[in-house]
């Protein structure tokens, strides 16, 4: 069993997680439950899916769950340009989501 709090890719995600939750403040409240609620679990998504890939016996399991975690940051990417060009936030910095993309897609590469 791997313990995920040492994954780099984790403490990132983690951190984007407490960015998204404060850009999602901005959304207006008539998107709660849509957008601001896919925002943020897609968000939510990638470190748990790193956490229980974790938890997996096998490397072939663990990347399974990485590739989730990857689906859910090109999720959470599309989710944030959709709310930049509907003008509900501005400035959105992609940069922390493209180098834990970046970061997963090594990881998976490497359990292959």
């Amino acid at each position: 069993m791997r313990n995920f709090k040492k994954y780099e890719i984790w403490n990132l995600a983690m951190e984007i997680v407490t960015e998204v939750y404060f850009i999602s403040n901005s959304i207006p409240e008539n998107e709660k439950f849509n957008l601001i609620s896919q925002i943020r679990r897609s968000a939510v998504s990638i470190p748990s899916n790193i956490a229980e890939g974790c938890s997996r016996s096998s490397d072939k399991e663990f990347k399974r769950f990485l590739e989730i975690a990857q689906g859910s940051a090109f999720e959470l990417e599309t989710q944030l340009l959709i709310a930049e060009k509907l003008e509900y936030c501005s400035d959105i910095n992609l940069k922390k989501i493209n180098i834990l993309k970046a970061s997963i897609n090594a990881l998976i590469n490497k359990l292959k």
